[in-house]
């Protein structure tokens, strides 16, 4: 067997290796463990727009949330791994491509690349809080804000932090523009569901992707005002942007809205609902995939 054969064999390998039930479980548990986040984090945004103050709306507020339940740090562990289990499905699309006829090309692949080193930073924060550094539940704001001040003191530090935040705002406006036009559609079978799996599927991923787009969108502006202004205070991490929306006209009653679907995002993932996706395409496709 030539080299050229052997290193088509090891691939072959490789992508059986990546296509196992043990990585396909472990992609569905990061799902869940990420709903599991974003429904904490909606009801305690909820919480901020009735009462005021509280705890801080971000993944810190959730793990804290979390460990404060009876066996919250077994918990803690279980999203952690679970977390890891996404990194290394994402790793997987990285290698050799994600299911689907585009799966293979570079822009997916970098895609994917991206979203290891992701879930790999939240996997390992997740995991350091419940081994007892807090610094991982530590409010995002304040990790943004230190993030900018840095960027900013970069050559072109200015140039940086806004391309970069321009980016984040453009994301979260597809991100929001895609759910409501329901092009996740294409990717379901919807004849296969009952009107009630059909209408769930539509009021969670609409409303849950919109709401999570606008907090993208509007965390990237305030990093483009912190670009432009050459002040890192005025970037924003998800629980001051979730605060922001109660200080516009609409009142609390945004925020209202926005964690509600933030809450609907995360319940978007549910287990066995690949049943209903075009065979081939689970892997490449979630009503909470967009991250």
């Amino acid at each position: 067997m030539n080299s050229s054969s052997m290193a088509r064999e090891g691939h072959r390998r490789a992508r059986r290796a990546a296509d196992s039930e043990v990585v396909s479980a472990g992609a569905r548990a990061g799902f869940a463990a990420r709903g599991v986040i974003y429904l904490l984090v909606g009801l305690l945004a909820g919480q901020i727009a009735f009462q005021g103050g509280g705890k801080q709306a971000d993944r810190g507020g959730a793990l804290q949330e979390i460990s404060g339940q009876p066996f919250g740090g077994i918990l803690l562990w279980v999203l952690g791994v679970a977390l890891v289990g996404m990194a290394l499905w994402r790793l997987s699309e990285a290698a050799f491509g994600a299911a689907g006829p585009d799966g293979g090309k570079a822009t997916k692949r970098l895609a994917s690349g991206a979203r290891t080193v992701f879930y790999a930073f939240v996997a390992y924060s997740v995991l350091s809080f419940a081994a007892g550094e807090k610094s991982g539940g530590g409010s995002s704001d304040k990790q943004s804000q230190d993030i900018t001040a840095q960027a900013l003191g970069l050559p072109g530090g200015q140039w940086i932090v806004g391309v970069a935040a321009l980016g984040v705002a453009v994301a979260g406006v597809v991100v929001g523009a895609r759910a409501v036009l329901r092009k996740y559609h294409k990717h379901l079978r919807m004849g296969a569901m009952s009107r009630r799996a059909r209408r769930f599927v539509d009021v969670t991923g609409v409303f849950g992707g919109a709401a999570r787009g606008l907090v993208f969108a509007a965390a990237g502006v305030f990093a483009v005002t912190a670009a432009v202004d050459y002040d890192p205070d005025e970037a924003k991490g998800m629980d001051d942007t979730l605060r922001s929306f109660a200080d516009t006209p609409a009142g609390p009653w945004l925020l209202v809205l926005v964690a509600v679907g933030l809450a609907a995002f995360g319940l978007s993932w549910r287990p066995g609902k690949h049943r209903w996706l075009v065979p081939g395409t689970w892997w490449s496709w979630s009503p909470t995939s967009w991250t």
